[in-house]
């Protein structure tokens, strides 16, 4: 079994402390929906430029958003970083959804997770290396480090799975497993390529999933992208490249410590955005407004730029198959929160009920423009 080794550090325990605090000061704050969305939608944004950013994709953080904006968009030359965006968006969406549904920590889930990076919307879940991988050095080619051999890849990715969710059953606070699962995810290196995208996703979607998404306002990867050598050191755990000679036994504490810090940080920015939005006189939400769930308030954010939306607009928003879409458009319009517009139409639209047309001065309070 995974065993890691690692202790509970003052350096730990007060960046958990100043986690909880913002997680739980969040909780109670109501943010309009407008500013609600268009805060996760920059979140997202941030954490699909810098991830693939991380491990070299060459388009600029207002080019991936165009990129992700018009599906007709490309750059000459730069085809592979175009696809690595988007393919890390949908997985982000995906991942999302997965952990709002409740789904566990499987090996079957992480496979998925890495045919959504590397191939796209409907790849099958990828299979393990089946030869030895090496990360070099850019410049000199020198070994920077030797993963496990594949003979042994899928015995170590299933105890690290069930570290995973023994330590959840266990109480092992979240971003602890989160940050574990990250560090073993990337020693391991089950795959040839994706192992880092992967590795941040599979983080992501255990913080999400254990209550710490902060409604998806994060974007963890943009400070480990903005700090590289920091984010290596810290995963660098042992002076030797070679996985069997100290690799697997490393102490852990350090990188945990960085891990830790570096999501209280995130979780502290957050918070502080938070506060100066709420200084501004924002009036608070009305009771229906704040009685949505996620899914809904996210789409009634469209109709703050738009009078009607389609079931691609709601599709492409929460990254959800036409068929769950279909459900949750029927189940908001027998809720009466939408109406149907050109019913006998196939590509039918959607407006906002007459009870929330009300609403839409609510619906309209936008942030400043992200420079």
């Amino acid at each position: 079994m995974f065993k890691p080794n690692f202790a509970i550090t003052n350096p730990i325990a007060r960046a958990l402390m100043d986690i909880g605090f913002v997680k739980a000061a969040l909780s109670g704050m109501h943010i309009p929906i407008a500013i609600e969305t268009a805060l996760r939608e920059q979140a997202r944004l941030r954490s699909t430029h810098y991830s693939t950013r991380i491990e070299g994709n060459r388009l600029t953080l207002a080019e991936a958003k165009e990129v992700l904006q018009n599906a007709k968009v490309s750059f000459h030359g730069r085809e592979r970083d175009v696809k690595e965006v988007r393919n890390y968006w949908n997985a982000l969406l995906r991942v999302e959804e997965w952990a709002d549904a409740g789904k566990p920590v499987t090996e079957e889930l992480i496979r998925q997770i890495h045919a959504l990076v590397e191939y796209g919307k409907r790849a099958k879940p990828t299979p393990y290396r089946d030869g030895q991988n090496v990360i070099r050095e850019a410049g000199s080619n020198a070994i920077i480090y030797l993963p496990p051999e594949s003979k042994d890849v899928s015995e170590l990715m299933t105890d690290m799975v069930k570290w995973v969710n023994k330590a959840e059953k266990d109480g092992v606070p979240t971003p602890i497993i989160a940050g574990m699962a990250h560090y073993q995810f990337v020693t391991i290196h089950p795959y040839y390529d994706g192992n880092g995208r992967t590795a941040r996703l599979l983080a992501t979607f255990i913080l999400h999933r254990g209550g710490y998404g902060l409604n998806g306002f994060i974007s963890l990867e943009e400070h480990h992208a903005r700090d590289l050598n920091g984010y290596y050191n810290a995963l660098s755990v042992h002076p030797h490249h070679n996985y069997y000679e100290g690799r697997a036994d490393a102490e852990l504490t350090p990188w945990l410590e960085y891990f830790t810090k570096t999501l209280a940080q995130v979780f502290q920015s957050v918070h502080k955005e938070a506060l100066a939005l709420a200084q501004k006189g924002i009036k608070a939400e009305p009771g229906p407004l704040r009685k949505l769930d996620k899914r809904a308030r996210a789409v009634l954010g469209l109709f703050v730029q738009t009078e009607t939306i389609s079931a691609s607009d709601v599709s492409k928003l929460l990254g959800l198959s036409d068929r769950m879409t279909r459900l949750l458009l029927k189940e908001w319009t027998e809720a009466s929160i939408l109406t149907v517009k050109n019913a006998a139409n196939r590509n039918r639209a959607y407006q906002l009920s007459a009870k929330y047309r009300q609403y839409l001065g609510a619906l309209s309070a936008m942030p400043p423009a992200e420079k």
